[in-house]
C-alpha cells in the first residue's frame, strides 16, 4: 500500500505523474484514444504528445463522426478523455486529492481539500478544490459492473434533513398536503432522497436514487442488479419486494415484529454501507445536495468495493 509520503516523493512533478498515466493507460504501448491505432509518432517539440495519421473514421462519445487525417494527422496526450483534460492545476495536487478520497473512509470535503491545496502561499479557491473534489467522484464512477451472485441484501433508505430541523413551513404535515406525484429525487420521504442499494455478502455493493419505492422500483433494481447464480435476495418486510419474479429465492426479516436475524437472512451489511454513507454526509459533508448525490454514491459505493484494494490509488487513477 502507497503512502501520503511515498505520493509526494514518487509523484512530485509533472513528467513523473505523466508517466504513470501513460503505463496505466497504454500498459502495452501508446495508441490513438480515437481509432485506437497503435502505429503513431511522438511529437518532438512537445512533451508527452503523439499523432495518428491513421486516416480511420470513429465515433465519439456525443455520437459525432472523428477522422485522423492523414495529412494533419490527430495530436493527443495522455489526458485526452480524461478527467484531467483541460485542467490548468498540476497533476500532483490531482493526485494528492486523488489519494485522500480514496483513503478517508468517510469522505474529505472540498473546504477541508481547500485549506490542504496552498498556492503561493495562500489557500487555493473554494471554487476549485470544489470542481477537482467533483470530478474525481465522477471519475470514480463503477462501469464495469458485475452481476451480484450468492446471497444478496437489498434496502433503500432517505437522505435529507429531519423535520425537527426544518422551518414549521417545511414540516411533514405542510408538506405532506402539498405533496403531489413525486419526480425522480424527490422520494416519497418528503423533502428527503430517496436511495435504494444492495449488496453481495463479503463483496460488492451498488446503489442509486430512486423517485418513489413502489413495487416496479424496488423490484426492478434487484433484478437488474442480481446476476443468476444469486442464491438468495433478502430484505426487510416491505412489501414492494415480493415480486421479484420465478427463479429468485426471497425472504423478508420482519423488523416490525423485532426480528433482525433468522439464519442466514438479515440486512445488516446493507443497512452498514447506508450508516457509513449517512455518517459521511453528517460528519463530513454535512449538507448534499440531491443533484450531486449521485457523485457522492459514487464515490462511497467505490470506496467500500476496493476497501481490499492494497493499491487503491492506482486503481482509481486506472479509471480516469
Amino acid at each position: 500500500m502507497i503512502s501520503l509520503r511515498q505520493i509526494h516523493e514518487k509523484y512530485q512533478t509533472q513528467d513523473q505523474c505523466m508517466e504513470l498515466l501513460v503505463s496505466l493507460r497504454w500498459p502495452v504501448g501508446v495508441c490513438c484514444p480515437r481509432c485506437e491505432n497503435d502505429r503513431v509518432f511522438k511529437v518532438k517539440h512537445r512533451a508527452w504528445n503523439w499523432t495518428c495519421k491513421s486516416g480511420k473514421e470513429s465515433i465519439d462519445l456525443s455520437g459525432k463522426k472523428t477522422v485522423c487525417d492523414k495529412k494533419n494527422g490527430y495530436r493527443f496526450s495522455p489526458l485526452v478523455g480524461t478527467v484531467f483534460e483541460n485542467t490548468n492545476y498540476p497533476l500532483p495536487v490531482w493526485f494528492e486529492v486523488i489519494y485522500l478520497i480514496c483513503q478517508s473512509k468517510k469522505g474529505i470535503s472540498a473546504l477541508q481539500i481547500q485549506r490542504m491545496l496552498v498556492e503561493n502561499g495562500r489557500p487555493t479557491a473554494y471554487k476549485t478544490a470544489f470542481y477537482i473534489c467533483h470530478r474525481v467522484r465522477a471519475m470514480l464512477k463503477n462501469d464495469d459492473f458485475s452481476k451480484l451472485m450468492g446471497v444478496v441484501e437489498a434496502d433503500e433508505t432517505y437522505i435529507g434533513g429531519k423535520d425537527r430541523n426544518r422551518h414549521w413551513k417545511k414540516k411533514s404535515a405542510q408538506v405532506r398536503a402539498a405533496a403531489g406525484p413525486q419526480p425522480l429525487g424527490e422520494s416519497i420521504g418528503y423533502g428527503k432522497v430517496g436511495v435504494i442499494g444492495a449488496i453481495e455478502r463479503k463483496g460488492n455493493v451498488v446503489c442509486k436514487i430512486i423517485g418513489d419505492a413502489d413495487a416496479a422500483t424496488c423490484s426492478g433494481f434487484v433484478r437488474q442488479v442480481v446476476g443468476d447464480k444469486v442464491s438468495l435476495v433478502a430484505t426487510d418486510e416491505k412489501q414492494e419486494y415480493n415480486y421479484l419474479g420465478r427463479g429468485i429465492r426471497h425472504e423478508a426479516v420482519r423488523h416490525g415484529s423485532g426480528e433482525y436475524v433468522r439464519g442466514e437472512v438479515h440486512t445488516n451489511n446493507i443497512e452498514s454501507f447506508w450508516s457509513l454513507l449517512k455518517r459521511g454526509i453528517v460528519g463530513t459533508y454535512h449538507n448534499v445536495s440531491k443533484d450531486y448525490l449521485p457523485l457522492y454514491l459514487n464515490e462511497f459505493s467505490w470506496r467500500f468495493n476496493h476497501r481490499k484494494d492494497p493499491d487503491i490509488f492506482k486503481a482509481a487513477l486506472a479509471g480516469c
